[in-house]
């Protein structure tokens, strides 16, 4: 027994419900090691570090020189 609406709402009763209906921008926390902005709880992208110890080592990429 399917539930269908019994009358039409209008087009402000409806923009009401889809403004509840929004993105949020995420937070975020700046790194104390490398002052990156970082995910709050997450391990920084740049230098490894989370909660002050150094969890990961991330490789540099060395440039090749160009030849011409």
């Amino acid at each position: 027994m399917p539930h269908e609406p019994k009358k039409r709402h209008s087009r402000a009763r409806q923009g009401k419900r889809r403004a509840a209906i929004k993105l949020q921008i995420p937070g975020f926390a700046v790194c104390p090691n490398c002052k990156a902005t970082v995910y709050p709880h997450t391990i920084c992208k740049k230098c490894g570090f989370y909660n002050g110890k150094q969890v990961l080592t991330i490789k540099v990429k060395e440039k090749k020189p160009s030849q011409p």
